[in-house]
């Protein structure tokens, strides 16, 4: 009986890992308590896991940051700024690394895939000293052995290590990243020759770059890496494991041949067609490991469909080479439904967080193994039905209206030039007009409001008073600093996702079903279970309360429905798209609400347009295809004098600039103050934009205070690829992180570097 698991949350049921690494950084607790509840989490998942009969359990899956940056201080990869002296890496070291300190910054960070996990990307060069620095897998290997518990230490790979890596400052973007191999192979051999004189029998190797397009000197890598580390290997099994997507045949071929490798790892939920390719040819006398329990979702699994995917593999594979395992890591999916007290029998019914997952890999494998355990699949079988059948998950209404939207393409009725005229005879702003991006900073006071008025401990009275009273005085503010388009401030918002699905059918909210975004930070989806509609307006009664406080242009703000899907556990039983559609006319009536209230600029955030990306290039036009068409029906139905706005983080945006277009805002902002170049770039490479825009022209996630003269030398060079009159003036993100001894001085210097450049544009006129 063969069961897997590829990973595991670390954060701990109750975010333990959260509050004490905080607690650590803030300087209330020591390395000591730290590592006390470091080697805590990680016992008991490891317990946890063997109690319920797992045999492949994984160590060195816990990770006190994130698991790249564990790879690069086991190959002593250290940047220079960090003045490393050598030696094991201490976590002074590993934490200057991932968040900067007093005197330099952090590395850079990236999304892991096309997952809202980011790691911390390695800096590499021609004069990177690679040295075995962090025995971290051989120490937890043993620390679970002391436990009598024997693992499966996994490594992230080192062709995947690398091709995941960045060149560092100074060294040429054309530098051959794969052309280090050499150099880091030597440690990989240490850290295995350590594991198996440990007591290891099986290493784990994560390669998920396998999934992506590679070109064929890159899946020549993967031949010569393992050719090398073959020796390496003698007397251990090596499982090569792949997630994220279906692979491609080629690299399929490339990984079914690699030498020294025993059994190989996919991803059997985000990766169907790679069963065909298993089917065609697997080869002999080698492990499978099927991913069939999803580990990027919460839905529990229909056991009896994974049974059969099973049964159809233990002809290919032979009875004693299968071995049922998750689609990828746990981490990307919630702790434990044990925590779930408020969650609705029904709804948590048709659930599986992480541990629960774990259970039913073991219930798998004892199936196969002839001990199935029959009350567990009836209940199963109960609760898939149950879900299928419930009249809350279906709703014709919604049904029909969005199969109604497959016809049209919803644009709007006039080009975005004619649309701007008309909106500025009406608006009547400024040159470089400026405005901010929706969220003021939310004070200790302003979450007491909130967290009490949840409770119960104030009255509604009470609490809409607080509110309109911070809406005020975000407002004045905004007025004395004589910015152009005002905002609210969003007090009354808890986050930009949660606070729009509470407010619509077919959500459901968790109490503890956090899961880990980057470092201590971690988010809680909200769980689409139905189909979605929109009961009553959300956001119409405080954006008519701010509009009727000032007599300047007051924002309208909604998050977008790609953003609202892309941050949510999405339902499994229809394509993601049919979702995206009816979220989208959710949020069309609410803009056709806030425009019927008075309000003429409307913001709809897709912060996370591009995050749904999927990982292959021949996928990326569908998606782009359905994601921009459910932005312009949110917006279609309004008039030319509508200005609508929207804000996107994270420009990588070059590869999409023609979708980003076809969106057909009227203005669109945009995070760039962190890669301001790259941006700027591809105005430069002559695309021909003609809607309004802002690239944020300061980095809010920095405390930092930029100068007049930083600011108004930034917008001098966006004048320089942009007209003059598209272009806005406003910081890349909300200001919901910040403090007000930040906020008020760096969007002054922001009014008064605007002002300066209108002068000198009037005077050069």
């Amino acid at each position: 009986m063969a069961s897997h698991i590829a990973g595991y949350p670390r954060m701990g049921p109750k975010r333990e890992l959260k509050f004490a690494l905080e607690s650590f950084w803030d300087g209330k607790s020591s390395a000591e308590d730290l590592e006390k509840v470091a080697t805590d989490l990680r016992s008991s998942i490891w317990k946890q896991m063997s109690e319920a009969g797992i045999k492949y359990i994984p160590s060195n899956t816990f990770s006190y940051y994130d698991q790249v940056l564990d790879t690069t201080a086991m190959l002593g990869a250290v940047p220079e700024r960090y003045s490393w002296t050598g030696g094991e890496i201490g976590l002074s070291t590993y934490f200057s690394m991932a968040r900067g300190n007093a005197s330099v910054p952090a590395m850079e960070m990236t999304k892991w895939f096309d997952t809202n996990y980011h790691f911390i990307v390695p800096e590499l060069g021609p004069s990177t000293k690679f040295t075995y620095a962090s025995h971290k897998a051989v120490s937890e290997y043993k620390e679970a052995k002391a436990l009598g518990i024997d693992t499966v230490p996994v490594l992230v790979g080192p062709v995947s290590y690398l091709l995941l890596s960045k060149p560092a400052k100074g060294v040429e973007k054309s530098f051959s990243l794969l052309s280090l191999l050499g150099s880091i192979l030597p440690i990989y051999k240490e850290v295995v020759a350590e594991l198996k004189a440990a007591g290891a029998s099986w290493i784990q190797f994560d390669e998920p770059t396998l999934v992506k397009d590679l070109a064929a000197h890159e899946l020549a890598a993967f031949s010569s890496a393992y050719a090398e580390l073959e020796s390496a290997f003698a007397g251990l099994n090596v499982l090569i494991e792949t997630y994220f997507a279906d692979i491609p045949a080629e690299s399929y071929k490339t990984l079914t041949s690699l030498s020294g490798v025993t059994a190989y790892g996919f991803d059997l939920i985000r990766g169907a067609k790679t069963l065909d390719l298993i089917r065609s040819s697997f080869p002999s006398g080698k492990y499978l490991f099927a991913g069939v329990v999803d580990g990027r979702n919460i839905w529990a699994d229909d056991l009896a469909a994974s049974l059969s995917t099973l049964q159809s593999l233990e002809a290919v594979a032979g009875k004693d080479k299968l071995v049922v395992s998750t689609s990828c890591s746990l981490m990307h999916t919630a702790v434990d439904l044990v925590n779930e007290t408020k969650l609705d029998d029904e709804i948590k019914s048709w659930l599986a967080f992480a541990a629960q997952k774990v259970v039913e890999v073991n219930a798998l494998a004892k199936a196969l193994a002839g001990q199935k355990d029959e009350a567990y699949f009836a209940a199963n079988a109960a609760a898939q039905a149950s879900r299928r059948s419930s009249p809350r998950v279906t709703n014709e209404e919604v049904q029909k209206a969005a199969a109604a939207l497959k016809g049209s393409d919803h644009r709007r009725a006039t080009t975005v030039s004619a649309r701007l005229d008309a909106q500025q005879k009406k608006l009547n702003l400024p040159v470089l007009p400026t405005t901010t991006i929706g969220s003021f900073p939310q004070t200790v006071e302003l979450r007491r409001v909130r967290r009490e008025y949840k409770a119960k401990k104030i009255s509604e009275e009470e609490y809409i008073s607080a509110i309109k009273e911070e809406i005020s005085k975000v407002v004045k503010i905004q007025e004395e600093l004589d910015i152009d388009v005002l905002v609210h401030g969003e007090p009354e918002r808890n986050d930009m996702v949660e606070y729009f699905g509470e407010q619509l059918s077919g959500f459901a909210f968790t109490a503890n079903g956090w899961v880990q975004s980057y470092g201590s930070r971690c988010v809680k989806p909200p769980i689409i279970y139905g189909d979605v509609s929109r009961p009553n307006p959300m956001t119409v009664f405080w954006s008519k309360t701010a509009q009727s406080m000032t007599a300047r242009p007051m924002k309208g703000m909604l998050t977008g429905p790609v953003t609202i899907l892309n941050w949510s556990f999405v339902r499994n039983d229809q394509p993601r798209f049919e979702t995206c559609y009816q979220i989208a006319l959710a949020i069309k009536k609410e803009v056709e609400d806030l425009e019927a209230a008075g309000i003429q600029v409307i913001q709809i955030d897709e912060a996370a347009l591009r995050e749904g990306l999927p990982l292959r290039k021949s996928e990326h036009a569908f998606y782009l295809d359905w994601a921009v068409h459910s932005f312009r029906i949110t917006n279609c139905g309004v008039q030319d004098t509508t200005q609508i706005h929207t804000h996107m983080c994270y420009s990588n945006f070059n590869d999409i600039i023609h979708s980003i277009i076809d969106m057909d805002a009227d203005v669109i902002t945009i995070e760039n103050s962190r890669s301001d170049e790259k941006l700027l770039s591809v105005f430069r490479e002559g695309v021909k934009y003609g809607a309004g825009i802002g690239p944020g022209v300061y980095d809010i996630h920095s405390p930092r205070i930029p100068s007049t003269e930083e600011i108004a030398d930034r917008v001098n060079k966006m004048l320089a690829v942009l007209d003059t009159n598209i272009l806005w003036v406003n910081p890349d993100c909300g200001l919901k992180t910040r403090k007000y001894t930040e906020v008020k001085p760096a969007l002054t210097n922001m009014v008064s570097a605007t002002k300066l450049i209108r002068t000198q544009l009037a005077s050069a006129k």
